[in-house]
């Protein structure tokens, strides 16, 4: 039986990882954007098309599964960034809208291609919204069976505290996601994930992998690691040390950055600054930094030798980190391929 997907909004491919690790033929990936392109087709030899869902015409789309194509799976994960717990700040304003309406566009490409088979992952709090009832209801009204969880990443073999909605749905008979491959005694750990890598300085590049690059720290933040212990706060520092905002009384409970991570605990969650150190808890567990981009990425369970860039393609370090948190995790996505593959 041949098995073939397309995945909507696949970044650099960390679904499309997944689903072919998982044994799922990934006919093509479609992002708008474009500096996605090398690190997508290097690594996974899918084809990357470059645009914007909301124009990009369904017919389009169907005609990417070939004629002997058995079942079709379409997958993808919407920009979370409107319903993700920081977002709500800003809902309803301007900084939102414009992807608000991203999963009405993949409610609409089902609706008018009708795939086989349906995967959607998102942010937990996609659940309490009504665009998310709206896209349920849109898969019943064209006879898909639906099952959706939010799961909790590290009991699929992701090292960070991550939790996830994952929707499957299908034309094809009831699937639905596999039970968890780890609990509480043998969760994946920091340690097991990166322990092994070369170690460096903060502002230094591995000799022998351009992505184990730690991001330099002033003095201030050099000192403020050097006091920082695993699982730790800021409260663990020197007094002359602290922010002004950590010194006032509003500011001592508020303790999520900062910190370093702890070497037998799956990783906090990695978002799109983790190499930063003051913009969570992603000090190194035991050298003196953040975590490098080719831990953050290993801790997103992409593997080792995985390309981002090279000389010819170049990325800003920001938009490196966009595309390391902002993919799903490569374990989830094997996950949800064999899911797929166990019920069909």
């Amino acid at each position: 039986m041949k098995i073939n997907a397309v995945d909507l909004f696949c970044g650099v491919g960390g679904l499309t990882c997944g689903l072919n690790q998982a044994g799922i033929n990934v006919i093509a990936g479609i992002d708008i954007e474009e500096k996605c392109r090398y690190p997508y087709e290097y690594n996974n030899h899918s084809k990357f098309i470059q645009g914007d869902l909301k124009t990009i015409k369904s017919e389009s789309i169907a005609n990417l599964y070939p004629s002997d194509t058995d079942i079709t799976v379409l997958a993808g994960c919407a920009p979370c960034q409107p319903f993700s717990s920081y977002s709500y700040r800003y809902k309803g304003t301007n900084v939102l809208i414009n992807k608000m309406d991203l999963l009405d566009t993949f409610g609409r490409i089902v609706h008018d291609i009708l795939p086989d088979i349906v995967s959607m992952e998102n942010v937990p709090q996609l659940a309490k919204e009504p665009i998310f009832k709206k896209f349920i209801c849109t898969l019943k009204q064209n006879n898909y069976a639906v099952n959706w969880h939010v799961v909790f990443a590290p009991e699929y073999g992701v090292p960070q505290t991550r939790k996830r909605l994952v929707l499957l749905a299908s034309r094809v008979g009831d699937i639905d996601l596999i039970a968890p491959l780890f609990n509480k005694s043998n969760y994946p750990t920091v340690r097991q994930t990166i322990y092994n890598l070369p170690k460096i300085n903060a502002g230094e590049t591995s000799s022998t992998d351009p992505m184990h690059k730690a991001v330099k720290l002033n003095p201030i933040n050099l000192q403020r690691i050097k006091q920082s212990i695993p699982g730790g706060t800021w409260h663990d520092w020197d007094e002359e040390l602290l922010l002004d905002a950590y010194k006032k009384q509003s500011g001592k409970s508020y303790t999520s950055v900062y910190g370093r991570m702890k070497w037998d605990n799956p990783a906090p969650t990695v978002t799109t600054k983790f190499y930063g150190y003051g913009n969570g808890r992603f000090g190194h567990p035991s050298q003196n930094r953040a975590i490098s981009f080719r831990e953050g990425a290993m801790l997103q369970t992409f593997p080792k030798n995985y390309v981002f860039f090279d000389t010819q393609h170049p990325i800003t370090t920001r938009d490196l980190g966009i595309m390391i948190g902002n993919a799903v995790p490569v374990k989830l996505g094997v996950a949800i391929g064999k899911s797929i593959l166990n019920k069909v």
